[in-house]
């Protein structure tokens, strides 16, 4: 079984932790929640989730990717050496990457966007492009092990990259 780590933080969007959350788990794929701390993390728009697991608990080589929802988490998660370590590691390792959002400021600031093509939410495409992206407007654009989507609307395309690069 494939396992895959959800992060989470405070003011995370909901549908965009809890959407691909359950879609991954219709496939049979583990989603672990990961944050900082053990506790109940609270969604921009009232839903809440409890992290499986806090950061120092994980074992990144048991994990094929990671996914980051938007909101306003990532500009919390993009704080922690342990988030942009993973993110590197992953990267070097083609294991999948994915982001809705502003979950972009996240692989921004771990510095592995560079020449690759992504999507993000349009108030942060001068981020990505200065971040030297590749910005395409598209419901969900992949390259290689990053897959990236633009809003809430763009899920359903987000997850069906998702599973997509996951299959290979």
């Amino acid at each position: 079984m494939k396992k895959i780590l959800m992060l989470v933080d405070e003011l995370y969007e909901d549908f965009e932790l809890h959407y691909p959350k359950i879609r991954l788990e219709e496939e049979g794929i583990s989603v672990v929640v990961v944050g900082l701390e053990k506790k109940v993390y609270h969604g921009k728009k009232g839903l809440s989730v409890e992290s499986d697991m806090t950061y120092d608990q994980i074992n990144m080589d048991e994990y094929s990717g990671v996914i980051i929802p938007g909101g306003f988490a990532p500009d919390f998660l993009r704080r922690y050496d342990w988030v942009l370590n993973l993110l590197k590691k992953y990267n070097n390792e083609s294991k999948l990457i994915a982001f809705i959002c502003h979950a972009g400021w996240v692989p921004i600031s771990a510095d592995i966007l560079r020449g690759r093509k992504a999507t993000s939410f349009y108030a942060i495409k001068d981020d990505m492009v200065n971040a030297g992206v590749l910005w395409e407007d598209s419901s969900v654009v992949i390259d290689k092990n990053l897959v990236s989507s633009r809003t809430p609307k763009d899920l359903g395309d987000f997850c069906k990259g998702i599973l997509q690069v996951l299959s290979k």
